[in-house]
């Protein structure tokens, strides 16, 4: 098969184009229009004629018309080394300073002539917490900085006679110019007259003076000194000798209530009105006793319509009657007139309840703070009369105790306090031992 050879340089190695895929073929297209290869070629060419210089692309083109032949590719031109002259080195002086943009380092192979630009300082880089915890010594190298310590200055360093004597001088100065223009302040003119102002002292604090506390006496003693408290003050009526006692009862437990009901000795000194809910021969036998009113279904009426007004002190009633008297208890109750079968106000006995009540019946009971308050008389009794009186409450307090308050002694834990007192004079309080003596008396009377 003919082979066509193109030499374009000396330098570069002929070209070998085959032909054999060149030649035209009966076809209709192909007399019309060159196949591509051709036209390639003819384009490669047109450019080698006009360029001296070998194209970039020539030395990729190897074409070969045998296709069992392998193809080689130019040997490449063989590399010469190249040796550099050495970097002159500074002078240990110089090698310490700086370079200055004036004086271009040597070998660097910038012009000396062109100015250059100045380099900007590169910001410290921000170290991260992830990246913290990997690097060593991260954060900038803090040197270690120390101060002189400063002492002050004794008085015997201080010079005779230097700078602090004209500052105190000063200092007293204004203080006495500070008084002199209060005690000017202090009067004052109005309407051409001097008018001095109060002067409002300054505040203090007054200590709180506690009250000695009384010392305990005995019964007797506490008797007499009542009364006369009570005859040192001329009082329109006369006092009622009060009994205040302390217990050491819990009044929020229902096992530990105490209440009850007395009949004293010399009675209360006062006059006692009796109502009594009964019918029928009850009625009539409360009417002989003594009672001042007496009724049924009209009194409770007459109760429940009254608006509170009460003409009674003590109130009796027979068992038949509880269930009626629900209508008026919300006026009974509070006032402590409510019949109760425990205090013996609900009984059968009409005639013995009317005359208990007549002679002097005491109900007691404590109050939120476990304290008992009664009367035992008046101080127009003689002090063996009152004496009587505190013993059959002592007595009848002891009867009340609760059976769940657990003491060795029968007033040690029970009784914690008692006070003796007249209705508007001071109290007295009383010795336990005293008020023992004056109960067993009163139960060795009783007894015989």
């Amino acid at each position: 098969m003919p082979r066509t050879q193109l030499a374009v340089h000396p330098k570069n190695p002929p070209i070998s184009i085959p032909l054999q895929g060149l030649e035209p073929q009966a076809s209709p297209v192909a007399a019309t229009a060159p196949p591509p290869a051709m036209a390639h070629l003819r384009l490669l060419l047109s450019h080698s004629r006009r360029h001296t210089q070998p194209h970039r692309l020539l030395p990729l083109f190897h074409f070969s018309s045998d296709a069992n032949s392998s193809s080689s590719y130019p040997t490449p031109p063989p590399i010469k080394p190249v040796s550099y002259a050495p970097k002159p080195q500074p002078p240990p002086d110089e090698a310490a300073a700086p370079p200055t943009p004036e004086s271009p380092s040597a070998g660097s192979g910038a012009d000396p002539t062109l100015p250059r630009r100045p380099q900007q300082p590169m910001p410290p880089r921000q170290w991260t917490r992830q990246e913290a915890r990997f690097v060593k010594d991260a954060a900038p190298a803090i040197s270690p900085v120390s101060y002189p310590s400063r002492v002050a200055p004794l008085p015997e360093d201080r010079p005779a006679g230097g700078e602090g004597e004209p500052e105190a001088e000063e200092g007293l100065r204004g203080e006495g110019e500070r008084i002199l223009m209060d005690a000017a302040r202090a009067t004052r003119s109005i309407f051409g007259m001097p008018v001095e102002e109060e002067q409002v002292p300054y505040p203090t604090l007054i200590p709180v003076v506690k009250r000695p506390q009384k010392v305990a006496i005995d019964l007797v003693d506490a008797i007499r000194l009542v009364k006369t408290s009570a005859n040192e003050k001329k009082r329109n009526f006369t006092e009622t000798v009060e009994a205040h006692v302390m217990l050491g009862v819990d009044p929020r437990r229902g096992d530990q209530m105490v209440r009850g009901a007395l009949t004293l000795p010399h009675g209360t000194g006062k006059t006692v009105r009796v109502a009594v809910f009964a019918e029928g021969p009850l009625a009539d036998e409360a009417r002989a006793a003594g009672a001042d009113i007496v009724g049924g279904d009209e009194l409770i009426e007459e109760i429940r319509t009254g608006g509170g007004k009460l003409s009674f002190d003590k109130c009796i009633a027979t068992p038949m009657f509880m269930p009626r008297l629900s209508k008026v208890a919300r006026i009974l109750g509070p006032r402590g007139l409510m019949p109760n079968p425990k205090l013996g106000s609900v009984t059968t006995d009409v005639s013995g309840a009317v005359k208990a009540a007549k002679s002097g019946r005491v109900d007691f009971k404590i109050d939120k703070t476990a304290i008992v308050h009664v009367g035992l008389g008046k101080v127009n009794f003689s002090e063996e009369s009152l004496r009587e009186n505190i013993g059959a409450f002592v007595h009848a307090l002891l009867l009340a105790k609760p059976v769940g308050l657990k003491k060795t002694s029968k007033y040690v834990g029970y009784v914690k306090k008692f006070t003796l007192s007249s209705t508007m004079g001071p109290g007295f309080p009383v010795t336990i031992p005293s008020l023992s003596v004056a109960a067993d008396h009163y139960n060795k009377v009783q007894v015989s």
